[in-house]
Order: structure tokens, then sequence, then C-alpha cells
């Protein structure tokens, strides 16, 4: 409670304390791109006179309160010529403000510092930002740019391995990181089990990946929040870009409806390399598409609608046996209003819905499952002076979990109509934060946010003895599913179990001079949903659960320091980082868990811990032809399930063990060379510790049949992951004043062939009898070649 009450002095007493008795005036307005009228965000506005200054919003709008004066005004931007305006702030002043792109400037001063680069002086830590020109140059597998993927060569990041979806942030599950794209949460990242991302890199604007020190508006997962948002679309003239590649292509229009006032975008992508296989008579296929598009119509110069979405399938087929289709589909209403020129206001309207469906012919059924949920948010940003700003708003998101439903497709099938008991819950939420310039050396961010999750009545609710759906059998040393002592049918209308948290968040950072300074967070942060897999990657398959009567919400605390210095006038920059968190009831399946249509999960989980600790290091080098990034991470991640009472053995012996995405090392390094103005050269190198695994140690005999003996849960490794990428781009005509652009960008993935372990199984050699150990390995050598154009 002591800092409960610390939050609260400071939400109250702040404002009062950092005001100022001469007459002060609101400068507001909004930032946008000469050509295109999109919003930019993140652009810095400044006020040199007063040192003082602030960044665009998400919608690219910004306030400052000075006193009543004369000042030069500066609006910087990366590759956008600086503007500098003098201007008399003697009332309330409304500044709508257009930069023009570097390419289409003359003798201005052009912004080249990096926007990656760490913001010296801002309390905010633990932020990753890629810019989109900077994703597109790094190579890709089959070069399909993959937004995902080049998270991956951040320090604090990883996932379980090539073909594998979802990315894992400081030693947290994939289920624990919020992804959002425009403000809708996409529950599957992936195409093709993790091949590609679902993001088409021609429709994103802005994205940032939050690993700590995550603002207070952010809630609902424990390890980290991916921030996507897609660009406006161009509402001066129409423009088209799109790339032909090896096995997929992609094509994003995007133009006025009404000019100056309203815009379209439409993007597209499909993967076609099964087209190839009817060549061959194969009758297998594996492809998916997407589609994004965003409508915005300006309403006046205080008010804005934009209607966003998402729609993405993959589609198996084997034999014409086994179909799979699973994907995600989001929408999202937005209006965006300036209440005065201090105070913005975002209201937002969310669908979310991710399906998978599975028939099997040869059996003759369909499976369908899925989550949805609908969301409605309302967000203001108040700017109260020129060094402090508030954010506050409300959140209330209603799910449904469809855990799965099979339907004969035949009478003659031999398969009864079944179906798992829908769940229903409903998340709120209501949060506020400052944002605070104590002094030129000191900045605070500070919040809170109260959560609660209430678990709505279902068609079947069960209740078990002593309320213990797993039981212990002592004598055979396992753990059992409990039978229901008895089994009633909910209200969907009545609460039938209800969680409330407080999430207390605190950032501040401490500047010696322009180019050092350190900065500490504190989080602690709440998650009601629970990915139930036992894989280390999520699959279409895994079952999304509820907190409720009998699993519990995760519970995380986070803190973290780190040391952040630019050099030679940010030419280089070094950001240094520790961290640790803890995670309670994060959930765990017992052994011989059944969790495939399993209408009673709780009967197959526990309740543990986790925790997670470590170290990051991220030197770039932001100037010159040659520029990129080297990064290591040096870490831990473990996980303990003790069992419930002295009796028990829990998981592993109720001993610590490591988590499946525990990486103790993790090295990359990514560079780009720009060789002359046609060609630019980019490579990366990546080396990690190999994931933790189970391997038998031993075998005994039974009825003629051979049976391993495993050692501990996850006390293996597999080998060590490394591989080396290059790619080239060649832009035949560059320079500005083209209609038409276009460049070849020629990859290859794995320049010396590794064949990097995806798993390791074990088998008895029918020539000599004796065990050996095979490697699955999933990728070779891939050369790619891709045409991108625009006009």
């Amino acid at each position: 409670m002591t800092i409960c009450r610390l939050l609260l002095f400071c939400l109250c007493f702040f404002p009062f304390i950092s005001g100022n008795a001469q007459e002060t005036f609101t400068l507001s307005g909004t930032v946008t791109d000469n050509a295109s009228n999109e919003t930019l965000i993140g652009v810095n506005v400044l006020i040199p006179e007063k040192n003082t200054g602030v960044v665009t919003n998400e919608y690219g709008y910004f306030s400052l309160k000075l006193p009543e004066g004369s000042y030069e005004l500066q609006v910087s931007y990366l590759g956008y010529a600086t503007i500098s305006r003098q201007i008399e702030l003697r009332e309330n002043t409304r500044i709508d403000i257009q930069l023009r792109q570097s390419s289409e400037s003359l003798d201005e001063v052009v912004i080249t510092e990096d926007v990656e680069q760490t913001d010296i002086r801002s309390p905010e830590m633990s932020v990753n930002k890629l810019s989109i020109s900077t994703i597109q140059k790094l190579p890709a597998v089959f070069g399909e740019v993959d937004v995902v993927r080049s998270l991956l060569l951040l320090p604090g990041v990883s996932n379980a391995g090539e073909g594998s979806s979802g990315f894992n942030v400081r030693g947290g599950a994939v289920d624990q990181n919020l992804i959002l794209l425009d403000e809708a949460t996409i529950f599957n990242s992936s195409h093709l089990f993790g091949l590609f991302s679902i993001f088409n890199p021609d429709a994103i604007k802005d994205l940032k990946l939050y690993k700590g020190g995550i603002p207070a508006k952010f809630g609902g997962r424990v390890s980290s929040v991916l921030d996507i948002y897609q660009r406006d679309g161009n509402s001066r003239e129409f423009k088209a870009q799109g790339g032909i590649g090896v096995i997929s292509s992609r094509l994003l229009a995007e133009g006025p409806i009404i000019k100056d006032k309203s815009s379209f975008l439409v993007g597209g992508r499909s993967s076609y390399a099964h087209l190839f296989l009817k060549f061959t008579d194969n009758p297998n296929s594996a492809y998916f598409y997407d589609l994004n598009t965003k409508l915005n119509y300006k309403i006046d110069k205080d008010n804005k609608l934009l209607f966003s979405g998402y729609f993405g399938r993959d589609v198996f087929n084997i034999n014409q046996n086994f179909k799979n289709i699973y994907g995600n589909s989001v929408f999202n209403l937005r209006w965006n209003h300036v209440l005065s020129n201090n105070l913005f206001s975002n209201l937002s309207l969310i669908y979310s819905d991710y399906y998978y469906g599975l028939t099997l012919d040869f059996v003759e059924f369909n499976w369908d499952s899925g989550i949805k949920n609908f969301n409605i948010k309302y967000d203001l940003n108040h700017y109260v002076n020129d060094n402090f700003k508030l954010e506050y708003g409300l959140q209330n998101t209603y799910y449904q979990f469809l855990p799965g439903e099979i339907t004969p497709t035949s009478p003659a099938s031999g398969i009864n109509y079944y179906k798992l008991d829908n769940k229903y819950a409903v998340e709120s939420a209501a949060y506020i934060s400052a944002e605070q310039e104590l002094s030129e050396k000191l900045s605070l961010e500070y919040g809170a946010r109260i959560s609660g999750f209430f678990r709505l009545g279902q068609e079947n609710i069960n209740f078990y003895e002593n309320d213990q759906p797993v039981l212990y059998n002592e004598a055979r040393d396992i753990y059992q599913e409990a039978v229901p002592v008895n089994t009633q049918t909910g209200n969907r209308g009545e609460v039938i179990k209800s969680f409330f948290n407080l999430e207390p968040r605190l950032a501040a950072a401490y500047s010696f001079n322009e180019k050092q300074s350190v900065k500490a967070s504190y989080n602690r942060m709440t998650q009601y949903l629970h990915l139930i897999s036992n894989t280390s990657s999520p699959t279409p398959i895994d079952v999304w659960a509820p907190s409720g009567p009998y699993i519990k919400p995760q519970l995380l605390v986070q803190v973290a320091v780190g040391y952040f210095q630019n050099f030679n006038n940010g030419d280089y920059s070094l950001e240094t980082e520790a961290f640790y968190k803890k995670i309670k009831n994060r959930i765990d399946y017992v052994d011989g868990a059944n969790l495939i249509a399993n209408n009673a999960i709780e009967t197959v989980i526990l309740n543990g811990r986790a925790r997670a600790y470590g170290l990051e290091f991220l030197l770039k080098k932001n100037e010159g032809r040659l520029t990129g990034w080297l990064s290591y991470t040096l870490a831990r991640s473990e996980q303990q399930t003790p069992g419930r009472t002295e009796l028990e053995s829990g998981i592993n012996n109720g001993q610590w063990y490591k988590a499946n995405f525990d990486r103790t090392h993790d090295f990359s390094l990514t560079s780009s060379y720009q060789l002359n103005k046609k060609w630019e050269l980019n490579a990366n190198f990546i080396f990690q510790s190999g994931l933790a695994t189970t391997y038998p140690v031993g075998q005994y005999e039974y009825a003629g049949i051979s049976v391993p003996v495993y050692s501990s849960r996850n006390s293996n490794r597999l080998p060590a992951y490394h591989r080396l990428d290059v790619a080239a781009t060649y832009t035949p005509h560059p320079g500005a004043g083209k209609k038409v652009k276009s460049s070849w960008n020629f990859g290859i993935y794995n320049l010396y062939n590794r064949k990097n372990a995806y798993s390791i199984t074990f088998r008895e050699n029918i020539d000599n009898n004796k065990n050996e150990a095979t490697r699955l390995s999933l990728f070779g050598i891939i050369p790619s070649i891709t045409y991108n154009f625009s006009f």
C-alpha cells in the first residue's frame, strides 16, 4: 500500500508544485506528411528557449503549455526536413504542421538521427522501436519481410526456433505477449506455423515493443506489449506499391476519397508456392493470404473517424483428407476528438476473432474452435503544462471462448456430435498515468491500473470434492483427474468468480548530461487469460482458458535498471539493462495430461510460479555508410510447480526447472552498408544456446516392450543454434522525382547451410539394435529474390 499512497500523492500534488503563476497559453496541433497528409507518430516538437518539448501521440497530435511570449518552434522527424518557425503566443494557438520528406527537400536541414535511438532524458526504458525501412532491409527467409522475425534480433527477444510461431520476451511465454494491431488484440501473429508473420510491412506505420516499464494504459499480459499501428492512407493522390517474391507477393493501394479530407488504404498478400505442386501431381498444399484495410474521414479540425481491419487465413490440405484453416479477423472503429487545446480523446470500438477449423475426411468430421472479444476503450491525453502530462481512460472487454465443436460430415462417419462448453468473461480496467520532468536531470513516469475480471456462467459448471479438480495418488506418485461431484447449469449473466487487482507502474530517468543517464522501472501486471499448451510455441489447437474458480490469474512483478549513453554526437549508442521478474500462478500441465478436447481442463493443470532474470546489451552504430547493432542477452527463465501439500511431489519433484524457451546466451549482429546509390548490403549473424529439452537416460523391458526412462524435466539442451543471413538491395534508378520506383532484393538465408536442430528424437537402429539420436532440421540454405515497386 505504500507504493499506492505514493502514486496517489504524486498524481494529486505534483501538478500544483510544477505549475507556474505566470499566465500561460496552449500551443497545439497535428503533424502530418506533406505528400500524403498521413499523421506522424513520435515527431519532436521543441521550444529551444525553454528547453522543453513534446512528441506527437499515436494520432499525430501535440500540445504544449507555455508562458506568453515569442518563441522559436522546431519540428523534427527522422527522414524529414526540419521546420523552424517563429511564433507569437498571446492566446491559445492551433498550428497544424506538414513535414516534407528529405528526398523532396533541397537545402533544408534534414534530421538524420536514428528514430530507434534511445532518448536519454525520457523515463521510457525497456522499449525497442524499429522503423519499417530498417525491417525491409533485413535478410528474410524466402525473401518475405517479417516484422516479428526482425524483433528476434533485439536483446531480450527470442523464440522457440525455426518453424515456431510467436516470440518470447525476457523469459516469458508466447501467450504472455499482448499483440495489438490498431489497438485490436491479435491471438496468433504467424502464418504457416511461424514461417511468416501476419503483418504486411507496406501497411505498417509504427511499432513499439515494450519489454518492461510498460505504461498503465496497457494490461492483460505479463511479459510484453507489441503495439503496431497501420498507415492511414494517402489523402492527396493515388499511390500503389508491392513486391513479387519467390513464394509470395503483395500489393497495396491508397488514395483520397475526398481530397485532404478522407482516404483509403487496401493491402493484400498471398503465397502461391502450392500452385507449383499441382504440376507434379502432388495433392498437398499450404498457403496463406491476408488483407489490410483502413479508412479515415476528417470531420473537422477537432474530429476524425478511422476504420481499420485485418483478415487473414492459413490453409493446409494434405492428400485431400486433412484440411486445416485458421486465422485472425479484427475490426476497429475509432473517433479522435480534441476536447480542448490541451485535452485529446480517443474512443475505440474493437472486434477481434481468432478461428481454427479442421476437417478430417478420412474419419468424416469437422472441428471448429476459436476465441472472440468485443472491446470498448476511451483514452484521454491531458497536457497539463510543458513538463507534466497525464493519460487516463477506461477499458472493457467481453470474451467468448469456443474451445471446440466436433460435427460429423456424414451419417456413416461413426463420430457423434460433441461440443465443449463455451466460456464467457468480462475484463474491465481504469488507469491513470503521469509523465513529468521534475528537473532538467530527473524525469518520472508513474501511474496505476485497476483491473477486474468477471468469469460468467456457462452451460455446465463442475464442482469437485474439497475444490480439488486434480487428485494426487501417493502410492503411484502421479496426478489424476478428479471426477466432479456435481455439475450445474449456469446463467451467462451470472458472475461465478471475480478478481480485482491493483497494478502500479513507476519509471524514472536521471540524466548526468545530454549523453548519459540511468533509468529504473517497476511493473506490477495481471494476466487473466492462459494458453494451455504442451509445446514451446503456440499451435492452433492450443486452448485459451480464462481465469475462474480453479484457475487463478497470473501476477507479475518486474524491476529493471539500466545505463544509457550516446557517443560521438549520437553516432553510437549503448543500452544496458538488468531485469528480474517473478510470476505467481503460472500454470503447467501434469505428466500425461490430455489437453485436446478436454471439457474439464482444470483437472490436468496445477498452479506454479515462474521467474526470469538477466542482462541485456545493445550497441548501435547510427550514422555513416555502415550502420547496425550488436545485441547480447545473458538470461535464465525457470518455472516451479511444487506440491500443494508436503506429501505431493509436484512437477519435477517440486524443483525449479528451465522453461521450454530458456536460452542462456542470445547474440546477434546486424549490419547495413551503403555501397553506393544503387547498392545496399545487409547481413545478420545469430548465435543462441539450444532450447531446453528432456532426454531419456535409460530404459527397461516390460512385456517385451522397451520403455524409456527420462531425466528430470528440461534438464538437457538441444545443440546451439547459429546461422548467417546476407542480402543485397539494388535500386536501378535512385533519387527523387521518379514516378515509378523499383528495387531488387537478393538474399541468402542460412548462408553456410547450418542444420540447426528443431528437435532430437531417439530410436533403435534396426541394423545393430542400438539406440541412436536423430536430428530434425527444417531449413538449410535458402536463396531468395524479390522485386519491389511503387508508383
